[in-house]
């Protein structure tokens, strides 16, 4: 009963098209990120908004990518303009790939916009203690600073004899 009314990015129905669904390419976003859906859609983040846009305008500019499901814009309570962002959700992938890809670096009030995934898992680490696991050998411990106590004790330690000697 609640699945027929909810939208849902359907299935690849071969096993060589659910591998070319979940490559990277489709959901990587401009810091080679991967993206990742929210409970509800697909949600871009459009950043360097100018002050003074209204939601009609991100209705106007983005409706052509395809259908938004809800526009999100925080105002500023003093002012009433805009804070500098607007979060666009869309139902599909494809929809919100082509927001990307169409409105990022494009002017929107002679002001170049920004557009990518909101929701973003990081790329892995290539640093020693990127994951659990991964690049470390069993004799080799994560690295990690003292505790601000042991840190500051040293450090007056070597004040005080510097203190004393000049």
């Amino acid at each position: 009963m609640a699945d027929t009314a909810m939208d849902v990015d359907s299935p690849p129905s071969s096993p060589e098209r659910a591998q070319k669904n979940t490559t990277q390419d489709d959901t990587q976003t401009h810091e080679n990120a991967s993206a990742v859906r929210s409970i509800e859609g697909w949600i871009i983040v459009v950043a360097n908004v100018h002050e003074e846009a209204a939601e009609e305008d991100f209705q106007d500019m983005f409706g052509e990518y395809g259908d938004i499901k809800h526009i999100h814009m925080n105002l500023d309570r003093r002012t009433g303009y805009a804070k500098g962002y607007v979060l666009i959700e869309y139902p599909t992938l494809a929809e919100a790939r082509a927001a990307i890809e169409g409105a990022h670096g494009e002017k929107l009030l002679e002001q170049t916009i920004g557009v990518d995934f909101a929701f973003v898992r990081p790329p892995p680490s290539k640093q020693a203690g990127g994951g659990a696991g991964q690049g470390r050998s069993k004799g080799r411990a994560r690295s990690r600073s003292r505790s601000p106590g042991v840190r500051r004790r040293r450090d007056e330690d070597s004040e005080g004899e510097d203190g004393e000697v000049g």
